[in-house]
């Protein structure tokens, strides 16, 4: 039987044996005093296609993450809403769609980008940053790698980045990992996290949650963050 540290949305994938051979990272989940929200790819390319199963609407949006990206869009809301009624820094990440920014040699990860393409990287209106939230364009998955954002949280005294967004497997996870090597307290809000693949979305984030993150439930994220005062650098 699961405890509280592992009851979370892996207790269907994940068996009893590899829950018991990491007792060792249970831990007490928190949140700092001075956190920020970090919100990865919000864009349009995500929801295209509707609330529809992933596997219907892949056919024509091969990018979209379907019901996924749908489900999350009210729990991504209300933790916007309330980090805003407290003042937390947002920051936005969002793909460097400039020609020249595109990786020409990694295959990989070189997914093809037309022109028709470019108005599904604007934000989706519901999740979209507001004035005075800072949006970073990001040339790899990763939020921290090549841009200012570390930058951006030492100068406000960042102790606790609360990540959320897509995908779970893809730019969540390697943004995760960097804030972490990075000295950050990294949490990652369980509901506002998604991915095309639930297998995917729900071993990606066991694996943070036991080695470089407390995955939380957004609503004791939100209720952290509606009745803690939140430190602000001086």
């Amino acid at each position: 039987m699961t405890d509280d540290f592992e009851d979370h949305c892996w207790k269907d994938v994940i068996p009893q044996d590899t829950l018991d051979l990491y007792q060792a990272y249970k831990r007490k989940l928190y949140i700092g005093s001075r956190p920020a929200i970090l919100a990865i790819d919000l864009y349009k390319l995500a929801y295209q296609g509707g609330a529809r199963p992933v596997s219907v609407v892949a056919r024509e949006h091969p990018a979209s993450c379907g019901i996924n990206a749908w489900n999350a869009l009210e729990p991504t809301r209300r933790l916007l809403a309330a980090a805003r009624g407290r003042n937390v820094p947002i920051f936005h990440t969002t793909v460097d769609t400039r020609p020249e920014s595109k990786p020409r040699n990694i295959k990989a990860t070189n997914r093809p980008i037309s022109e028709k393409d470019l108005e599904f990287f604007e934000f989706q209106e519901e999740v979209a940053p507001r004035d005075g939230e800072i949006v970073i364009p990001k040339q790899r998955a990763s939020g921290f790698f090549g841009t200012p954002l570390s930058a951006h949280l030492v100068q406000l005294g960042i102790d606790t980045v609360i990540v959320l967004g897509q995908t779970t497997s893809g730019c969540v996870r390697a943004s995760t990992v960097d804030g972490f090597s990075q000295g950050f307290h990294m949490v990652m809000a369980e509901e506002c996290c998604f991915d095309r693949s639930d297998i995917s979305h729900k071993v990606c984030l066991f694996d943070l949650h036991h080695k470089y993150a407390d995955v939380m439930r957004t609503a004791e994220i939100v209720g952290h963050l509606e009745n803690t005062s939140v430190e602000r650098a001086a």
